[in-house]
């Protein structure tokens, strides 16, 4: 017959291993879904500065046209 202390240390050896298992999954879903939350920020704010460079860009490309059309008025070069 098995020794009644190895069979209690199995018993407690498999119960602190679920035990951590456990942890360690309700762990990785916090983790989950604060990088899906960071990730939706970050999504966010990379669409909004997209929205504000092609605005620039829009500017730029406007000035250019309009010292160019101002050069041509005066006959000459910007």
């Amino acid at each position: 017959m098995v020794d009644p202390a190895i069979i209690v240390s199995i018993i407690t050896g498999a119960l602190s291993l679920a035990g951590v298992i456990i942890t360690n999954v309700n762990s990785n879903r916090k983790i989950e879904h604060q990088l899906e939350v960071s990730m939706a920020i970050t999504n966010t704010k990379l669409e909004d500065l997209t929205k504000q460079v092609e605005k620039h860009n829009q500017v730029i490309e406007r000035t250019f046209k309009l010292e160019q059309a101002v050069a041509d008025m005066k006959g000459g070069k910007p």
